[in-house]
């Protein structure tokens, strides 16, 4: 055999064995490419599960039964009545334990509203919100809400919900949001720091109560806390309202 046949013959076994290499090469990136994408596609089905998952768990938590106190009363159970309930006066008001607003209307008009409540003449009928929680972000509203809720499962509303107004943080400072705080301040009312208010107090209890609360003030087209009606109309609007005007007007309310 010439020398030119056989490096004829060197030369395509070469490149026979170099073309063997490239297919090896081709199909260990091709075992590789269907492993990752299978690694990818279990990653992703655990994800997509995760959020499914996540996402059962909130309805499940927004699905909370729905636990009004003691003693509410109203369209679903949403007011907390202060007052006989034969007083041929009503005052409802919306507040938020969090609004300095609202707790300048309480320090004015408490020492009346106390009066005409004892006496029988007026029914005040609170019904609780978490708008500073939605404006600044934070818990406290529903959360003193919640403890307040727990307060008058006690029999011992109004006399936390003052205690609470008395100890109110401003307005950017969510302290309400830290269950201790509101267990420390039920301390100051007699009798109601029990094992019973802590366990409500820390299990929000009457959360979801709160929340729906919260959508019945926004359902009525109210525009801020303090809403305060008397008669049909907010008389927290009323610029010439006082503590003795109001008076009066519980006083021809009962007359009448």
């Amino acid at each position: 055999m010439s020398e030119k046949n056989r490096d004829g013959k060197r030369t395509a076994r070469e490149r026979l064995a170099v073309e063997r290499e490239k297919q090896k090469s081709a199909e260990k990136r091709r075992r590789a490419l269907i492993v990752g994408a299978s690694v990818v596609c279990v990653l992703g089905l655990a994800a997509v599960i995760g959020v499914i998952a996540a996402n059962s768990g909130k309805k499940t938590a927004s699905a909370s039964p729905v636990v009004a106190p003691s003693g509410a009363q109203g369209k679903d159970s949403l007011a907390i009545p202060v007052g006989k309930d034969g007083a041929k006066a009503t005052l409802t008001v919306w507040e938020d334990f969090r609004c300095p607003a609202c707790q300048s209307f309480e320090t004015m008009y408490r020492p009346t509203l106390h009066e005409l409540t004892d006496a029988g003449k007026l029914r005040v009928e609170y019904h609780l919100v978490r708008l500073i929680d939605g404006n600044l972000g934070g818990t406290g509203s529903l959360r003193a809400a919640n403890a307040a809720a727990c307060a008058q499962d006690a029999g011992k509303f109004r006399d936390y919900h003052d205690v609470l107004y008395a100890n109110q943080p401003k307005e950017t400072d969510d302290a309400f949001g830290d269950n201790a705080k509101l267990i420390q301040l039920a301390g100051k009312v007699n009798g109601l720091d029990t094992p019973a208010f802590q366990k409500c107090v820390k299990d929000g209890t009457h959360d979801s109560w709160v929340n729906k609360s919260h959508k019945a003030f926004q359902t009525g087209g109210f525009s801020g806390t303090p809403t305060v009606l008397f008669g049909g109309k907010n008389i927290y609007a009323d610029q010439t309202m006082t503590p003795a005007k109001l008076k009066q007007m519980v006083e021809d309310a009962n007359r009448g």
